[in-house]
């Protein structure tokens, strides 16, 4: 009898964890596992590419985790350079395209996996694809960035975008010696935050030597007699620049999924089930960027691009596969990141979002420090929370602040999985001590002032 045939679609975070938990569980004479990969890298930190481009990360290799040869040798039969051009639902099968010869085969599945990830937002103007022009994704990105940074006269970098990518790109090129400007639209940088918090960002990026322009959309690339980028033109006139990095996030890779008739969501991502399965498709499953997944504080599905879900999600849909049971509950939208030495951290809704799912809620912002005020190296943070009128339920929490701010989102995250309530959050037993704490916790002093306010 012939082995049962499992064909994954993309072999980063996701498609990898799947295919690997799959082989823990089932052998190759039960299960024959074939992974198409249209880059030549598999398993490895988009995160972590601002970090290498900086020079903070030493090289490319340091940000895989496995390499091709290493899940071959565990009986993964993985392909690079192939890529699926067609997915044929009905007849079980799909089509590749090898990107070298550009030769086309067919190939049957039992199982498939979709884990096509997500694609840099390109906006629709001019010139968005002159050369000089980088959005930044895999790490053949960042490889395209580091040579256009090796140019000649390159000197001038304009950011496009101020969300994750945009503000720790604008980083990694302040600390390439460029002459930086950060272009957003919106109010203020971070649309993750609410404005006023978004502010804070803003006055620490422009005191690092960085210049944000807000309310600033970018209406073209403009390019000199070599074709390649030498401004940005907005609303408000034009920015020069040698080098151009779009940060203005990701969309899900679905158009595959979209022409093969599979079901996505209002964001553009694929729907599935809580064990990961394609809604109304048995034995097709997908995870990762390319899904829309369950905001559990809110009750609606969102699109987030993050390496935590996208590695769980790998491990839900492999148990399946694998013969176990397995299923993902969803999300709280818990992010972290940080500009040179300013983190920024958030966890569940800010007010434009408990405000579009219909929740009354109440405010509280408090000023701390990281650190016991009188103990060397306290930096200042500002707690930002939200919590539910009437009932206290926590609804969301941002943190911006200098070392040691970020992480303490995950108190955060944990109360908003629970369900907890402000109230609740105020008799935490957290750890203290000086060097690492107020004897209140800033994120507890927010939680009683959120307290106060509901009551």
């Amino acid at each position: 009898m012939a082995a049962e045939r499992l064909v994954v679609i993309g072999a980063d975070a996701t498609g990898m964890s799947a295919a690997s938990q799959a082989r823990r569980r089932r052998g190759p004479d039960d299960l024959e596992i074939v992974v198409f990969e249209r880059g030549r890298h598999t398993s490895y930190s988009a995160c972590g590419i601002p970090y290498w481009i900086s020079g903070q990360v030493s090289g490319a290799d340091a940000l895989v985790a496995r390499t091709a040869q290493e899940h071959r040798s565990r009986g993964i039969d993985l392909r690079l350079g192939t890529e699926v051009t067609e997915i044929d639902v009905a007849g079980r099968r799909v089509r590749t395209r090898d990107a070298d010869g550009g030769g086309e085969a067919w190939h049957r599945f039992d199982q498939l996996v979709i884990a096509t990830g997500a694609v840099p937002v390109r906006p629709p103007v001019s010139g968005i694809d002159a050369p000089g022009v980088y959005g930044v994704q895999t790490l053949g990105d960042g490889e395209a960035v580091l040579r256009g940074l090796e140019r000649d006269g390159v000197r001038r970098a304009v950011v496009v975008g101020g969300g994750y990518i945009g503000v720790e790109m604008a980083e990694a090129m302040l600390r390439r010696g460029l002459s930086v400007t950060l272009l957003d639209r919106g109010e203020q940088p971070m649309s993750t935050l609410d404005p006023d918090m978004g502010l804070l960002v803003r006055k620490a990026m422009e005191g690092m030597g960085i210049e944000v322009v807000t309310g600033a959309e970018a209406r073209a690339v403009l390019t000199g007699p070599d074709g390649r980028v030498r401004a940005v033109a907005t609303d408000t006139g034009e920015r020069p620049a040698d080098l151009v990095v779009l940060g203005l996030g990701v969309r899900p890779d679905t158009e595959l999924a979209r022409a093969a008739g599979l079901p996505l969501g209002d964001a553009g991502g694929l729907l599935t089930d809580r064990a990961q399965r394609v809604r109304g498709h048995e034995g097709i499953w997908a995870g990762g960027d390319c899904v829309e997944v369950l905001n559990l504080v809110s009750g609606a599905l969102q699109h987030i691009a993050l390496g935590t879900h996208a590695n769980k999600h790998g491990l839900v849909i492999g148990a399946n596969i694998g013969g176990d049971y397995a299923t993902f509950p969803g999300v709280v939208g818990t992010a972290v990141s940080k500009v040179c030495d300013v983190e920024i951290a958030r966890s569940g809704l800010k007010e434009s979002q408990a405000r579009a799912a219909g929740l009354r809620y109440v405010t509280a912002v408090v000023e701390s420090t990281s650190r016991a005020g009188y103990y060397p190296g306290a930096a200042p943070m500002t707690v930002k929370m939200l919590a539910e009128r009437g009932s206290g339920r926590l609804l969301g929490v941002q943190i911006v602040g200098r070392e040691g701010a970020a992480k303490r989102v995950d108190v955060a995250a944990v109360a908003l999985t629970a369900g907890m309530t402000v109230e609740q959050m105020t008799a935490l037993d957290l750890g203290y001590a000086p060097p690492f704490s107020p004897v209140w916790d800033p994120v507890l002093v927010a939680a009683r002032k959120a307290a106060g306010a509901v009551r």
